[in-house]
């Protein structure tokens, strides 16, 4: 089993940064991957980036590209997403996954909440 847990979030107003963390703990030898998604109310979750844990590989959803960073601490199991210049788009429940070769994202976090204002 792998626990995930998400910190950092909150409320800003548009144009501004915030950062979010995503530990891994547990059973994490065989991860592979580690990715934020996010999802508002009434919508399906929907992929933000992700790294591929050993070579450090990042991949975004084009509405983020260029605003949003991901970046690993592999002695940590953590991820972070650096994200700038943010929109009210932007506003959702941010979810952090951890992925194992062929199997996908198994093991997700309880989600941390960014609201940014107009």
């Amino acid at each position: 089993q792998v626990q995930v847990v998400e910190s950092g979030g909150g409320f800003v107003q548009s144009g501004g940064s915030l950062s979010l963390s995503c530990a891994a703990s547990g059973s994490t030898s065989s991860t592979y991957t580690m990715g934020w998604f996010r999802q508002v109310p009434g919508k399906e979750r929907e992929f933000v980036a992700n790294i591929n844990w050993s070579r450090g590989t990042p991949h975004y959803a084009d509405s983020v590209k260029g605003r949003f960073t991901i970046s690993r601490d592999n002695a940590k199991n953590t991820v972070f997403l650096q994200m700038n210049s943010l929109n009210p788009e932007d506003t959702a429940v941010y979810y952090c996954a951890v992925g194992r070769l062929g199997y996908g994202y198994e093991y997700w976090g309880q989600g941390t909440q960014v609201t940014v204002s107009s």
